[in-house]
């Protein structure tokens, strides 16, 4: 296996395998390359392995690489034991909230051998103004439950989560639970489920509705700074707007 570490030329001598998206974004804005990634990382110029939820782990393992980069939310224990059984080392970056990022990219600077990256700071956390439906998913509904980044972000930036009681991380809701949470808002992200202005009418039936971008909201890293700037502003106007 090739050794893990930087020279005075830059990084060298590690090869990375990433399933995760976010991961993959980072890796490649520190310079590093994976050399390969999930159909999912959006960089159609590298290998893709598969998705995140069905990777080709014999063709990993066929890759030799030094640290193949998991998360639990977006990959399967099952596949993490399989490379480990091979003797793969599997580097795995667990986040659960927006204050997990920054220690978390420190560990996974660490595991690859690389000088841990500078943290600009983030927006200062504003005061609760109104509470949100964030659909995920619909046919079903499905919504973000108390322990999940995405809802962090928002409680961070002031929107409280109306399923922040739920012991999922996504739970599924009906018409009659999202009415019975009195939102002010619907906070409507581009992914996982494509919301966008064809939406607009059905979603404005539960509340105003606010669309923002999928990837500042879910995807976690080198961009979370800036993503969160950036969703600040878009939810900058949203306030109470229906009697609770």
């Amino acid at each position: 296996m090739a050794a893990i570490g930087a020279t005075s030329d830059g990084f060298t001598g590690v090869r990375v395998v990433s399933l995760v998206p976010s991961a993959t974004e980072t890796l490649l804005a520190w310079g590093i390359t994976p050399i390969a990634v999930t159909r999912f990382c959006e960089q159609p110029q590298l290998p893709a392995v598969g998705g995140t939820k069905n990777p080709d782990v014999a063709a990993i393992v066929r890759l030799s690489p030094d640290v193949v980069v998991m998360c639990p939310e977006e990959n399967r224990l099952e596949d993490a034991q399989r490379l480990r059984a091979e003797g793969v080392r599997v580097h795995a970056v667990e986040i659960d909230d927006l204050h997990d990022v920054a220690p978390a990219l420190d560990q996974l600077a660490d595991a690859l051998g690389v000088a841990r990256p500078a943290h600009p700071p983030l927006p200062p956390r504003a005061a609760p103004r109104c509470r949100a439906f964030t659909p995920i998913w619909r046919r079903p509904w499905m919504t973000l439950g108390g322990r999940c980044y995405g809802a962090s972000v928002l409680e961070h930036l002031g929107v409280e989560n109306a399923f922040a009681e739920s012991d999922l991380r996504y739970p599924e809701v009906d018409d009659d639970a999202i009415a019975a949470a009195h939102v002010d808002v619907v906070v409507a992200p581009s992914e996982p489920y494509p919301f966008g202005e064809r939406h607009r009418v059905a979603l404005e039936r539960i509340a105003p509705v606010v669309f923002v971008d999928g990837q500042d909201l879910f995807w976690w890293g080198v961009r979370t700074p800036a993503a969160v700037a950036r969703l600040a502003d878009a939810l900058a106007d949203v306030g109470p707007t229906r009697r609770r």
